[in-house]
């Protein structure tokens, strides 16, 4: 079973799902070729076993298997526990002797366990999102008028969390209504409150009012319409069946509520490859539809002894078309320049793999996280009674002692995720024409470079909300998919590539990630790309053989060319400063990095939940940590 994480709490969510089987020939698929169709945790499991212990799976199968399928999943004495009819997926029960005979069907794809998933919080003038909250106009004769307001207004998020609670100041319309457009619960408690409290706290980081502390904790996306699909239970665990079936009522629904963003601070260890891995093709369907996603990076960026640890992204987020988030320390002020990375925040390469005929491992080596942004003691909003604050009251912000309008304060890349989320859903409403691929393009090179943080640390930087913005409010609204590669991308001219906050000004990045090496070029925001089509990633317009990578000339223009190094940053843009590792290393696989730099293979350093200023708390075991604060992380 997969654990899925909450990157700000440890927390378990991990169910198999499993789509319908085809009835065939039980031995259409020759025994060579099952271990390719099997997660690499259950190949040794399940060779030859003979056990009849029942096992709780992901199924993924090729298109348009027959119904027969159900007959084959009696056959072998299975149960299906969620059908994922939109992804082509199920999930069921099987006795661990069946399982090979399962992966030998000739329409079964992919058998992966259902895995644990768990849970990963001044934010509005740190990210710039106050500079572009109110956009005004000077009339004749001197009236000021406002005429535009940025707060998502319109644009659905799918919170796919432990909840939310619908009763808390921060979640009301200026009418005081609820702005909770739907609650689905996905964990079998039939409940859609939160009394678990990372989902409550999430959400407000993402799309909390102004109507608490005179503004003070304000989301991102103030006035964005919320879903809330909670896949987390009561004690804050959940599956990889779970999460799934969110993910599927997302594609068939989205839609019907204008789901536009989906937010999900939560995760499991990412061990197969994206190419397998059901939550990341399930993203991919999701951002082929045009739906953004955004997705925590982790929590498990040192060891014990506060070493760094390389190479523990989680997934979803291992996910090319994912935007993955990690966690920076704004250390409470609204200026930037004393911003850094948080040690805490997954690092990557991603180190998801696939194992060939000789046992040989072959590592995805993507380069993640995409961007960061702040995560360290974030205040949010505290459900009513909530699993984390009663457990340690500590948490507690002390800014109101009624239920409806109490706020806690949590660190982790959970509360990093919510503010990209934010992000997304105000240049949405900007653009509502803006691709998934576009917005990870625009969020990425305008990006602020933190110095001394490498490319795996922080992808191309900090997020840079006002200069997202005004990117966004520029980009053409006729473009589509047979706009062609080269045509003008923007209605005016750019400005210079730089953002000032809190009277600092910063350089942007001016380059996007690309899988195994990251791009650069004005071009990027100046003329249209193919690789902001809808159904592509920006990697797409990389062409990669074990020689190197070239631009892709179809899909990229002439002007944009590749770096050759991850970079440890010197604060300006993506290409500077010193290099720390040639890039042509993440083509091949192993362990790559330099020496004493200690990488990880996807499977996480403990579970549990952080608590306090440097104390984690899971297992039954209690380890001090230095650093930052890791309130509640994760």
């Amino acid at each position: 079973m997969r654990k899925i994480q909450v990157f700000t709490t440890s927390i378990l969510l991990a169910t198999l799902t499993v789509l319908g089987l085809p009835a065939k020939s039980l031995h259409a698929t020759t025994s060579r070729d099952i271990p390719q169709k099997l997660s690499f945790e259950l190949v040794e499991k399940t060779r030859g076993s003979t056990s009849h212990e029942r096992v709780r799976l992901i199924v993924q199968f090729k298109p348009a298997a027959p119904a027969a399928i159900n007959q084959l999943i009696t056959t072998l004495t299975g149960k299906v526990t969620r059908r994922l009819d939109a992804l082509n997926m199920h999930a069921l029960e099987l006795p661990l002797n069946a399982v090979e005979r399962l992966a030998a069907n000739e329409n079964v794809r992919f058998v992966s366990p259902d895995r644990p998933v768990a849970n990963f919080g001044h934010i509005e003038s740190t990210t710039g999102t106050a500079n572009v909250r109110v956009q005004t106009t000077t009339l004749p004769g001197g009236l000021i008028t406002t005429t535009n307001v940025y707060d998502g207004n319109g644009v659905g998020i799918a919170l796919v969390d432990s909840g939310i609670d619908t009763a808390h100041v921060a979640f009301r319309d200026q009418l005081g209504l609820s702005r909770v457009a739907l609650s689905r619960d996905f964990t079998g408690e039939n409940r859609t409150d939160d009394a678990y409290g990372h989902g409550t706290h999430v959400t407000s980081i993402a799309a909390g009012n102004d109507q608490i502390a005179n503004g003070a904790y304000t989301g991102i996306a103030a006035n964005a319409k919320l879903i809330n699909l909670r896949v987390l239970d009561s004690q804050g665990t959940g599956s990889t069946s779970n999460l799934l079936a969110a993910l599927d009522w997302i594609l068939v629904n989205h839609d019907f509520y204008n789901i536009r963003v989906v937010n999900m601070s939560i995760g499991t260890a990412a061990i197969d490859s994206y190419r397998d891995d059901p939550l990341c093709q399930a993203v991919r369907q999701l951002t082929d539809a045009g739906i953004v996603v955004v997705a925590a990076a982790g929590n498990d960026g040192k060891d014990q002894n506060g070493g760094k640890i390389y190479g523990r992204i989680h997934s979803p987020g291992n996910e090319p078309s994912a935007i993955t988030v990690g966690a920076s320390n704004s250390f409470g002020t609204d200026a930037r320049g004393d911003d850094t990375m948080a040690t805490y925040s997954s690092r990557g390469p991603t180190r998801s793999f696939t194992v060939d005929d000789n046992g040989t491992r072959h590592y995805d080596n993507l380069i993640k996280p995409d961007l960061v942004a702040p995560g360290n003691k974030i205040v949010g909003s505290a459900a009513a009674g909530n699993y984390l604050l009663a457990t340690h009251p500590e948490l507690d912000a002390h800014v109101s002692s009624d239920n409806t309008s109490r706020m806690m304060y949590l660190s982790g890349s959970s509360m990093a995720t919510p503010i990209v989320a934010g992000a997304a859903a105000i240049m949405l409403q900007a653009n509502p024409n803006l691709t998934p691929s576009l917005i990870k393009a625009i969020l990425t090179f305008t990006a602020q470079p933190l110095p001394g943080a490498n490319t795996f640390d922080q992808g191309a930087g900090e997020i840079n909300i006002d200069g997202a913005v005004r990117m966004a409010k520029l980009v053409r609204t006729d473009l589509s998919g047979s706009t062609a590669l080269g045509a003008p991308l923007l209605t005016g001219p750019t400005g210079v590539k730089q953002t000032t906050v809190s009277g600092q000004t910063f350089d942007w990045s001016a380059g996007i990630i690309c899988n195994h090496a990251y791009a650069v070029s004005d071009e990027l925001i100046t003329r249209y790309q193919k690789v902001y089509d809808q159904g592509l990633t920006l990697a797409d317009g990389v062409i990669e053989s074990p020689a190197g990578q070239i631009v892709d000339t179809n899909k990229l223009t002439d002007g944009v060319s590749l770096g050759s190094s991850a970079v440890t940053s010197d604060g300006g843009t993506i290409g500077e400063g010193m290099p720390f590792l040639n890039l042509s290393y993440l083509l091949g696989d192993g362990v790559f990095l330099p020496d004493g730099i200690l990488v990880g293979d996807g499977i996480m350093v403990g579970d549990g939940i952080m608590v306090g200023d440097g104390i984690l708390v899971g297992d039954a075991t209690v380890r001090a940590l230095s650093g930052d604060d890791t309130s509640c992380m994760r």
